[in-house]
Parts: structure tokens; sequence; C-alpha cells
């Protein structure tokens, strides 16, 4: 279904919102931390329309949990062999209304393919929903798929990012108001960059009074705990967020999950910190934990405010 059909803008293409005759759009979605109910609608109707999809085992898993994706059993047809990227094709799924969808596995090791995939669909006439966890923005793949698309001198292939809630947001949500004043999200992976320049950021996050999200924490998170305990203070409130927006379906531990506590004993908590799924906050010296009758929460307060400043 195209982009007029749906009902939707179309990209800007060349200064204009005009698309090549018979080309579709790569949509690059975020559906959020997790479970479909954190996805915005417009992702959601994304998801639902286009002619294909684009997304890991994992989140063909959660996608599924209120229909936005049809489920296994609605497959009719196997077209792994009609595509370069070969397993990774998967099935032509059809949906209660009668349209169908063709769904391919995305996995970590065939991003460039799936890439060139998406283009020539696109160019095809197909509208492709390529699946992010999160925020494609944040840690996810809306810079692979410029990347690709200037490598591959794909200028003439729409592309449209679709925000989504990322972990942090979500996080910070179960946790209260925690990102009420400035803040910051670090990965703490060093695939792409040393453990000096995480360091730096850490160092300069610390000292600077940002509250700080970490993100990739199975990656020495002890380690970056240690950063940030040279610049802050231990009693600073802090909290260890897993699968947030998973609610039973978490894969790091066995739900979602928070722990709060304080930067100078989250290293007696490593057995919290579960993988991928997991996020740490690091409040300042201006982070609060607040307690009604019913739970504890960390709130930031955006200044030196009071009920009257409103």
């Amino acid at each position: 279904m195209s982009s007029e059909d749906r009902g939707v803008d179309g990209p800007t293409v060349d200064g204009c919102t005009e698309r090549p005759d018979g080309y579709g759009t790569l949509y690059v979605v975020g559906i959020g931390p997790g479970l479909p109910h954190d996805m915005t609608q417009r992702a959601s109707d994304i998801v639902r329309t286009a002619d294909c999809i684009i997304a890991s085992n994992l989140y063909q898993e959660f996608l599924r949990k209120d229909g936005t994706l049809p489920p296994q059993s609605a497959a009719v047809e196997d077209v792994s062999d009609d595509s370069d990227v070969a397993d990774e094709a998967g099935t032509v799924l059809e949906r209660p209304d009668g349209r169908r969808q063709t769904l391919i596995r995305s996995s970590m090791g065939k991003q460039v393919e799936l890439a060139r995939e998406a283009f020539e669909r696109v160019r095809a006439g197909e509208d492709v929903a390529h699946v992010s966890g999160g925020d494609p923005n944040v840690y996810g793949k809306s810079d692979l798929l410029f990347t690709m698309a200037d490598a591959d001198d794909a200028d003439d292939v729409p592309i449209e990012i679709v925000p989504g809630v990322t972990a942090a947001l979500s996080g910070a949500a179960n946790l209260g108001a925690p990102l009420s004043n400035d803040f910051c999200t670090i990965s703490l992976s060093d695939k792409w960059r040393g453990w000096e320049e995480i360091e730096e950021k850490l160092r300069a996050a610390a000292i600077s009074g940002f509250v700080v999200v970490l993100y990739n924490c199975w990656r020495d998170y002890e380690r970056a705990v240690d950063v940030l305990r040279e610049e802050r203070a231990d009693d600073a409130p802090a909290a260890i967020v897993n699968d947030s927006g998973r609610g039973t379906a978490g894969r790091n531990l066995d739900d979602e999950t928070e722990t709060i506590t304080t930067l100078g004993a989250l290293p007696d908590h490593s057995e919290e910190v579960g993988g991928m799924g997991s996020s740490i906050v690091v409040g300042t010296h201006e982070t609060e934990l607040w307690s009604n009758d019913f739970r504890d929460y960390l709130v930031t307060p955006r200044g030196g405010r009071d009920v009257e400043d409103f």
C-alpha cells in the first residue's frame, strides 16, 4: 500500500514531496522498547500496511502480541529462493482482510544485504518497513540505511524515519521523573569506538551535571560506574531498568523490573544487569527519592522551583 493510500505525507525528495514514479518508500520504523503498547500510532500503521517488513525474530515476536504483525500461521508462501538474502527472505503473510505482506527476517550479519534488498523493493514500488527497536536515531538503524544509501548511490530511494520511544524514556517513566532536567545517553559498546572515548564522555557528563542513562550495560558497566564515581558522589540516586516496556516478555532476567539504588551501590547489583535490555540511570545531586503510599520514585527537579513557580 502506497503512502498516498495510507493517507500520510510522503518523504522529501530533492526539496519536494514528490517521489519518483512507481517508487515506494523506505520507512525506518522505531517500534519502541518492547511490546506494541509503547509504539506510536504512526509506527503501528506503517507496519500494518507496508508491503514488506524487515524485522528480527525478537521484534517479530513482539509485533505479533497484538496483531500488528500477523501470526506465523498466516504464512501462505515461502519466498526464500526469490531473494538475494536467501533464508532471510522468509515468507508472505496474509492479513485477515486478505492483504499480503512479505516478512524478511533481519539478522546482525546481513544488514548490508538487507539494506540493498530494501532499496530494490522500494524501486519496484513497495513500501518497506525496516524495523528498529526503540528509536531509529538512538543506537538504532537510521545511520546504517543512510550510510548504505550513500555507498550504493541510492539517493533515488525515498527514506523516512519514524520515531519511537527509546529505552531511556520508557525506563524513566517507570521510575518516575528522573530526566526532568538535562540528561544524556551513553552507550558502553566499544564496537565502533574505544574505551578511552567512552570514558571521556562519561567523565564529561558526570562533571557537567547531566543525569546519565547507560545503554549496552553488559559491556563493562562496573568500569563505567567507577568513572562516574570519580566525579559524582556515591549517594547519588541510581536505578537499573530491565526490559522496559516488555512486561513478562523480557529476555534479560525474569520480567520487566526496576531497582532503585545509589551510584556507590551499583556494583553490588551485577546480577540484576541482564544484557542488551538493561539500562542504568544515574542521577545527580539534585535527584531525589520520592515516595507515596504505593511505591518509591526518582525525581530530578528542573531547578529550584516550588509550587508557586508553576
